[in-house]
């Protein structure tokens, strides 16, 4: 009776080896990171159907400094290649995992850290809502906003998912640092593309 199995059983072994190696294999290739994740064709942390707030304060992170941003671009178009690319330096530095070649297909994460001053305006909600509700935002308009404060995180980090190609579209981002009247603030943010937003805020 040995003889009778053993055969198959070494047979079922191999494929299962087989299995395993090819499935290494492939997602060795699925996921490839590539170290130029800070800078990005977009300015700053507001899209339209995306502003994130706690219902009080809106908070916007720049990627890029406030003073380069032209004032002709809708911030809520959010991407702005290859125009972006001329405002710098980027605030923030990191990587980027691809499901694939770079450039072939989007990316499935971008993780960014901030570079030791990134720029981030709070507005109250209800101004910002009022603002946008002509489905646009120039620089002007929002440096123009009376309820508008500004400040600089010290610490920031996030983690994007861009996609669905293998999973929820999502954003995750810790700020804290100062605002420019000397008290401190702390920003953490969690978005599930069309089903949750977190938004918190504080001040001291």
């Amino acid at each position: 009776m040995r003889t009778l199995f053993a055969a198959p059983r070494r047979a079922l072994l191999f494929l299962i080896v087989v299995a395993l190696l090819l499935l290494v294999a492939s997602s060795a290739y699925a996921k490839i990171r590539t170290p130029e994740g800070g800078d990005l064709p977009f300015y700053a942390r507001i899209e339209r159907g995306e502003i994130l707030h706690n219902g009080e304060w809106a908070a916007i992170v720049f990627y890029r400094p406030p003073a380069c941003v032209p004032d002709e671009f809708d911030l809520l178009d959010f991407y702005d290649a290859p125009a972006a690319f001329d405002c710098g330096p980027p605030t923030t530095d990191g990587f980027i995992i691809w499901y694939g070649e770079p450039g072939d297909t989007p990316p499935i994460q971008i993780n960014l850290r901030g570079l030791g001053a990134v720029p981030v305006w709070f507005v109250a909600w209800d101004e910002l809502e009022a603002a946008v509700a002509d489905d646009i935002l120039l620089m002007s308009e929002l440096e123009a906003m009376s309820t508008l404060v500004t400040g600089s995180a010290s610490f920031y980090t996030e983690t994007l998912h861009p996609t669905g190609v293998v999973q929820v579209p999502m954003i995750n981002y810790v700020a804290h640092g100062l605002v420019d009247d000397g008290r401190s603030f702390k920003v953490h943010v969690t978005l599930v593309t069309g089903s949750h937003m977190d938004v918190q805020i504080t001040f001291r």
